[in-house]
């Protein structure tokens, strides 16, 4: 005689769900941290893109001394002889609001830029990418560029990579 009935009880259930959960909490901090790396990862290479896009635009179209401010608008030099113009033209997909890229040219040709962004990301995740990726302007630029740039170089969002190279 059988008295058992189909189904699960009520502790076979109550046990399956504990288990999921425990799956559930063990994963989802792993799943989050790659996250966290992967948007910081996407914008050191962004920046590490108009790092490339505004020096292959110095030695190609040449840039004209003094200082510039790309961030959207005419862009980079009113007076370039090329068709590069704007954040949105040195890199596809790149957010003329969360990104920006300053320039000094002295009279000797050497450029000073500050590619910089204002995505909220790990520091750390993104240094690790890119670096040479710092969190304050320093001694490379001066304090008025800082607020000519629009943004709070002090901020723990923003991300700074500073270079410079000579153009003959």
């Amino acid at each position: 005689m059988k008295n058992r009935k189909r189904g699960f009880s009520l502790v076979e259930l109550l046990i399956v769900l504990a288990v999921i959960a425990a799956l559930i909490a063990t994963i989802t901090p792993v799943a989050l941290n790659a996250i966290r790396k992967s948007q910081a990862t996407k914008v050191a290479q962004n920046i590490k893109t108009l790092a490339a896009a505004i020096e292959n635009a110095a030695y190609v179209n040449g840039l004209s001394n003094g200082r510039q401010y790309i961030k959207s608008g005419p862009g980079i030099d009113d007076n370039l002889t090329g068709t590069v113009a704007n954040i949105k033209l040195l890199g596809r997909d790149i957010s003329e609001n969360d990104y920006g890229v300053w320039y000094d040219i002295d009279d000797y040709g050497t450029i000073k830029v500050a590619v910089f962004s204002n995505e909220a990301v790990d520091f750390e995740s993104a240094k690790a990418v890119l670096d040479g990726l710092t969190k304050t302007i320093g001694d490379h630029l001066s304090e008025t560029t800082a607020i000519k740039l629009g943004t709070d170089t002090t901020a723990d969002n923003s991300i700074v990579y500073l270079f410079e190279f000579d153009v003959y």
